[in-house]
């Protein structure tokens, strides 16, 4: 399961203590700010996309939507989604777990500085019941991000 290979990844980090799980679902950024007592906007929702031959992942907050124009202008083409049946193979995580850590090997971290109005976040943690609540250069560190990039608008 894939949030035993987060945990097991957080755990090389000393923070597999850290990760929260809940008795209803964090599927969706509504679900996971109500099992967290929190706005949607800290939600770090992690978003899958092909990119030519490689898969990146696009961290945002949970109040931002992929901006068309400006993913275009940051990565050359026009941003197109994995699908449900794609993210697990693809990605190591299935949709409502997905998140930045313990991903397969060449899938590229991208954070969106939708997340820099927040002190901390909450990603998930490689299902869809668990989060963690990292702060910036917390989640900069233990997702192995390439770089921030502005390709959201907040909604």
């Amino acid at each position: 399961m894939s949030i035993e290979k987060v945990r097991e990844y957080f755990k090389i980090k000393g923070i597999d203590g850290r990760i929260q799980e809940f008795e209803i679902s964090s599927a969706t950024v509504s679900l996971a700010a109500k099992a967290l007592h929190c706005e949607e906007s800290r939600i770090a929702k992690t978003l899958s996309f092909h990119l030519g031959e490689k898969v990146i992942l696009v961290v945002a907050a949970g109040d931002a939507k992929i901006d068309n124009p400006k993913y275009k202008a940051q990565f050359g083409t026009k941003a197109k989604m994995l699908s449900f049946d794609e993210a697990e193979p693809l990605t190591g995580h299935a949709v409502g777990g997905v998140c930045p850590f313990a991903v397969k090997e060449g899938v590229e971290v991208y954070l969106d500085v939708s997340l820099k109005r927040f002190q901390t976040v909450f990603p998930a943690c490689g299902s869809s019941n668990s989060a963690i609540e990292l702060s910036l250069r917390e989640l900069e560190e233990y997702s192995g991000f390439v770089q921030w990039v502005d390709v959201c608008k907040i909604v």
